[in-house]
């Protein structure tokens, strides 16, 4: 069976987005994550954006019902037909089941894990690109001059909240919230675990040999 719809689960910091990026362009299909389309909403005034801004603005969760149309809308694009990669939804149980009521399959789900101790240590030092959303680290995976993004020259910036007690209170929230997917499509005989440490690279490897797709995609990627 050909692996084309993929979620990956993990918390802050694990390097979802990277992978998430990597199997896009190693797949040849759409890397989609919540906070590309939420930005887009937001910055579109149009239909839910002006709630989506009221909640990023004042700082709390987009409720799920919310988030469930936003995603659904994207997943019904032309691009997507082919298969996609999520990345940060679903989130919550409601927001797994509401894709499974709308008839929207996946093929795998990957389950990114780290220690919290080495989480603290790469979000502490971790740079975010504000307008592609490329994450870049100080020290494990710093942009070429230390300053912009790679891609699009933007200046990086630091998380607020990516201080070592926030993060564990993050971390927190991720486990009440996020974690009991893990079960839930375990159950469904769809989760793959895969051990976050090392390079990106490294972590990609594993994640295709999980998937029994060929080395051939990693060369390819990587080059």
């Amino acid at each position: 069976m050909a692996i084309s719809r993929l979620i990956l689960l993990g918390a802050p910091g694990v390097g979802k987005g990277t992978q998430a990026r990597m199997l896009a362009l190693s797949l040849g299909v759409p890397h989609i994550s919540t906070g590309d389309i939420l930005r887009k909403a937001q910055a579109s005034g149009k239909g839910l954006g002006h709630a989506v801004a009221e909640s990023l603005s004042s700082g709390s969760l987009v409720p799920d019902d919310m988030m469930i149309v936003l995603v659904k809308e994207r997943l019904a694009a032309a691009d997507c037909a082919g298969g996609v990669i999520l990345d940060g939804y679903p989130r919550t149980l409601p927001q797994a089941e509401a894709l499974e009521k709308a008839n929207i399959k996946v093929d795998a789900v990957l389950h990114l894990t780290l220690s919290d101790a080495e989480l603290v240590i790469r979000l502490a030092g971790r740079q975010t690109c504000p307008t592609c959303g490329r994450v870049f680290h100080g020290d494990l995976l710093p942009s070429r001059d230390g300053v912009r993004c790679d891609v699009c020259l933007t200046q990086l910036k630091s998380r607020q909240d990516d201080g070592e007690e926030a993060v564990l209170n993050r971390l927190r929230v991720y486990q009440e919230n996020t974690e009991p997917l893990v079960a839930h499509y375990r159950a469904k005989g769809l989760l793959h675990v895969i051990d976050g440490r090392g390079r990106p690279e490294v972590v990609f490897a594993s994640i295709l040999a999980s998937l029994g797709i060929g080395a051939g995609k990693t060369s390819a990627v990587m080059a």
